[in-house]
């Protein structure tokens, strides 16, 4: 008898943990945290994802130093006082039926910036800023950017100490899934990025040499959260820039990646150079994620302008990608896993408190039954 395809809201087994469904919450910066602590905000914005039937729910980049921030008002792991309120939030997801997970981050020469809805400037340390921002090579991302000093080895030391603290503490405040940020021009992406990384020491130059650095922090996250657990990570598969990082050196790196025990690869693009033309359209980047995990084996993850379950669902059905990733969708509408699962006619378990709202039931179960708010 024929084995019938995973689909949308099919279960995945990564190590010890089961996703319930393919569908996670990519992370998306929220620019609201106070010394890198988690507020009432972020408990709001992502438990809201669990309630809404999302499979996996991810952190926005999480700064695994103060001076990995890409501003003041990111979310940071870069000490013991930040796993309580995490730990709030990881417990909330997990008692709502999701895996909570967290991306590991360091914006390397995009550092110490204002918020996205502010004007693009450096954030002076009279501000909360700070002056001690690194990258791969002393070239800032932009003239609007600070000019960055590039790390020596002691300083690269530093950088993966960070990185296995940060992997320990994620642990200890209760995530199930781990994700080393390498995508979007932030640290890891500076050092895989001709672009970018201008050394001519054994830290740049081939893809190889490129790659030594990223591997490195690869490597220690993975050593340093469970065994047990999952580990991804997120990559830029092109810069999409002539004699920029290409598929070609992405499906390569993927392959080094898979020997060090990564459990999917989270395929984006972009982000580390303002010359770059990008074709946005439906699903854009899906090739990329389908192309990785055909010619290596390593599980993918999807993302970019997916937004109707029908179109999540193929992807998943067709063998593309293992997981959708969606977030402009997800801000949208928090509850979209839900509604897909309706639109594809898949159970849904909709919170017993939304339940009969959801449903359209509006028959009274007792005399006492106040209206519904659909009851117009």
């Amino acid at each position: 008898m024929p084995i019938a395809p995973d689909h949308l809201f099919s279960p995945l087994q990564q190590r010890s943990i089961t996703l319930p469904n393919r569908i996670v919450v990519s992370p998306m910066c929220q620019y609201s945290a106070v010394d890198g602590l988690a507020s009432e905000w972020h408990l709001v914005h992502l438990g809201s994802r669990a309630v809404g039937g999302a499979g996996v729910v991810m952190t926005e980049a999480t700064a695994v130093s103060p001076e990995g921030r890409i501003t003041p008002g990111d979310l940071g792991i870069w000490s013991d006082g930040h796993i309580s309120a995490l730990s709030r939030i990881t417990g909330f997801i997990k008692a709502n039926g999701s895996v909570p997970a967290i991306q590991l981050a360091h914006a390397g020469r995009k550092a110490s910036m204002a918020r996205s809805w502010e004007t693009t400037r450096p954030v002076p340390p009279s501000q909360g800023g700070w002056t001690n921002v690194v990258a791969p090579s002393a070239e800032p991302f932009s003239p609007d950017y600070p000019v960055p000093h590039a790390l020596d080895r002691s300083g690269m030391n530093i950088v993966l100490a960070d990185f296995t603290a940060a992997a320990h503490r994620a642990a200890a405040a209760g995530f199930l899934l781990a994700e080393v940020h390498a995508a979007h021009g932030y640290l890891a992406h500076q050092f895989l990025s001709p672009l970018s990384n201008l050394r001519t020491d054994e830290y740049g130059g081939s893809l190889a040499n490129r790659a030594k650095f990223p591997l490195e922090i690869i490597r220690a996250v993975r050593s340093a959260f469970p065994s047990h657990l999952p580990v991804w990570v997120r990559v830029s598969a092109t810069d999409w820039v002539n004699g920029g990082l290409s598929i070609d050196d992405t499906v390569e790196f993927a392959r080094l990646v898979k020997a060090e025990g990564v459990d999917l690869l989270d395929v984006s693009s972009g982000g580390n150079d303002l010359r770059q033309q990008v074709p946005l359209g439906s699903g854009y980047q899906v090739a990329f994620a389908d192309r990785i995990r055909r010619e290596t084996g390593l599980s993918t993850g999807a993302v970019g302008l997916i937004t109707e379950p029908a179109q999540a669902d193929q992807i998943i059905r067709s063998g593309q990608a293992d997981v959708v990733l969606l977030a402009r969708e997800l801000l949208r509408d928090p509850y979209w896993p839900l509604r897909a699962a309706d639109a594809l006619h898949q159970p849904a378990s909709w919170p017993v408190q939304y339940e009969r709202a959801a449903r359209g039931k509006v028959e009274r179960r007792h005399p006492l039954d106040l209206p519904l708010a659909t009851e117009n």
